[in-house]
């Protein structure tokens, strides 16, 4: 019986897939599955190796990008210091999901959009910009975020600026509310879409669905504000006439960015109706039900033993997929 650590901690809200209740709705998802979960809820450095020293185990899987006590927020981290993943690479340990680099990459919102840029791959125009710098000429309105977050955080009706002025307050807000620099970017006013990449070679598939809010729940701007994330507002529905492009803009994001076993890719419309990428989630949401994964899924392989079992499954074919990339199935 192959056996997974699951390792989460004060941030795994923040960083990754959920909380502490998301976390045992996986462990129990892998039980049932044939498969043994422990969950190892770590605080700090100290009880994270003593989780690898004390535990057996043939994989790992963390809703941690690194060990922080921050419950709402990722942020920049230190530069200098060791992600997870860069410890279990360092150790020889298989481990769920990308590499350290991949990861901060994707963490990286201005260096996920680079890399993909540089690959000819659709992304908005975009600047990373703190309150020292010039403002670049630019067309508005344009849609401020920051560039080390995740689940919309820091994204309200303000985030769409439609002047120089008002730019500059939100890239003043970002810098003092969150610590880090404002991800500017061009303001795409079509329609959200999301593709989920599961697996990797034969058990690679790519899944996408449209994002569907009720308009009443919107304020100024048709966007995803923070407080309609994680709460099963948004909803994920089928898509029908651009349904092969999103797949393959998807698969070219994953090649470039070397993306493994379970990734999403956020993407809106332009307004000439072209899908450009806005983001790339390294550690999605697995609330069950609520979050877009398990949502997603759900529409390409319905059970009729309902939700959970259709959970179990999603979850047990991230897990499947990762153990046979290290040849441990």
């Amino acid at each position: 019986m192959k056996k997974v650590l699951i390792i989460t901690g004060p941030a795994g809200d923040a960083q990754g897939w959920g909380d502490i209740t998301a976390t045992q709705s996986i462990k129990k998802a892998i039980d049932d599955s044939g498969k043994s979960a422990k969950i190892a809820f770590v605080n700090n450095m100290d009880e994270f190796y003593s989780s690898l020293e004390e535990n057996n185990f043939d994989i790992v899987w963390s809703a941690l990008y690194h060990i922080s006590g921050k419950s709402e927020t990722i942020g920049m981290g230190n530069g200098d210091e060791k992600w997870l993943a860069d410890i279990f690479d360092d150790k020889g340990i298989p481990y769920i999901g990308p590499d350290a680099k991949t990861m901060k990459e994707l963490i990286h919102k201005t260096s996920t959009h680079k890399i993909l840029e540089n690959k000819g791959i659709s992304v908005p125009y975009h600047y990373q910009l703190e309150t020292s710098d010039d403002l670049p000429d630019m067309v508005y309105p344009a849609f401020v975020k920051p560039s080390y977050e995740s689940r919309s955080v820091g994204i309200s009706d303000e985030s769409v600026v439609n002047s120089p002025e008002e730019l500059k307050k939100r890239i003043d807000y970002i810098e003092s509310r969150f610590e880090q620099p404002a991800l500017v970017e061009e303001y795409l006013p079509g329609d959200e879409y999301t593709v989920l990449m599961l697996g990797n070679g034969v058990h690679q598939i790519f899944l996408p669905g449209k994002v569907v809010v009720d308009p009443s729940m919107y304020g100024k701007y048709p966007i995803l504000r923070s407080d309609l994330r994680g709460v099963g507002v948004t909803k994920i529905k089928p898509v029908s006439q651009i349904k092969e492009e999103l797949i393959e803009l998807c698969r070219q994001a994953m090649e470039a960015l070397n993306c493994l076993d379970h990734v999403r890719a956020d993407m809106r419309l332009d307004a000439d109706g072209k899908p450009k990428i806005i983001e790339v989630n390294g550690i999605p949401g697995l609330k069950p039900v609520k979050s877009w994964s398990p949502q997603i899924f759900s529409l390409y392989d319905p059970s009729s033993d309902g939700p959970m079992e259709e959970y179990r499954k999603l979850i047990d074919h991230i897990v499947t997929s990762a153990l046979a990339r290290y040849n441990l199935e």
